[in-house]
């Protein structure tokens, strides 16, 4: 499956990045950023796992981004949430997706305190190689501006321990973004942060 697909590269990389780094190494990280969009933009272009519609394929290139920002590379404080009930999350079809909440990571940006919360699809976990996938979907105000107007994704590999580096320049699009093939998981209204998140992938075409 494609998404799956998506979501190893994404994890893996993530993984390598935090095992090795502590702090934020920026050089490091824009390493890992410049090997992720690259496979990404492959990826794209593979007729086989392209989430693209057909005639955009054919002129597709590359993804935009944000220049790789070392401030959105920071370390958060993860807070667990034992004994949440799951919930269905909407989607941009009838589907709703089942998730569950595991916590809240808290971090700053500028000077303001930021909140998102962390969930667990509760289908996927059950996949060979997901059992510790965790779900990181946000708005910030660069939606409909600079980003897609959906929110955009990060994922996360657990467990998670009490200090945990998120890369909001690793923040993508959901496959909406590029087609209406696609069902995909609307980030809920606590994960809508009041601040621009300038890093990460930008919007495609109209969307």
């Amino acid at each position: 499956m494609r998404i799956k697909r998506r979501i190893k590269l994404s994890l893996l990389l993530g993984f390598l990045a935090s095992a090795s780094h502590a702090q934020t190494d920026s050089a490091y990280y824009a390493r890992i950023n410049d090997s992720l969009r690259m496979v990404t933009d492959e990826e794209f272009r593979d007729p086989d796992h392209s989430p693209l519609n057909p005639k955009d394929r054919r002129h597709f290139e590359a993804l935009e981004y944000f220049a790789f920002n070392p401030h959105f590379v920071l370390q958060a404080r993860f807070e667990a949430t034992p004994g949440e009930e799951p919930f269905r999350m909407r989607t941009t079809t009838s589907r709703m997706a089942n998730y569950v909440k595991i916590g809240y990571l808290h971090f700053q940006i500028d000077s303001q305190n930021c909140r998102l919360a962390v969930y667990q699809n509760l289908d996927l976990i059950k996949r060979p190689g997901f059992e510790n996938y965790l779900f990181l979907p946000f708005y910030d105000l660069t939606n409909s501006e600079e980003t897609y107007g959906g929110g955009r994704y990060l994922d996360l590999q657990g467990p998670l321990g009490d200090s945990v580096i998120i890369d909001f320049n690793r923040a993508y699009n959901p496959y909406c973004a590029y087609s209406d093939r696609y069902s995909c998981p609307i980030p809920p209204m606590e994960n809508r942060l009041r601040v621009r998140i300038e890093a990460g992938v930008l919007k495609y075409g109209e969307h």
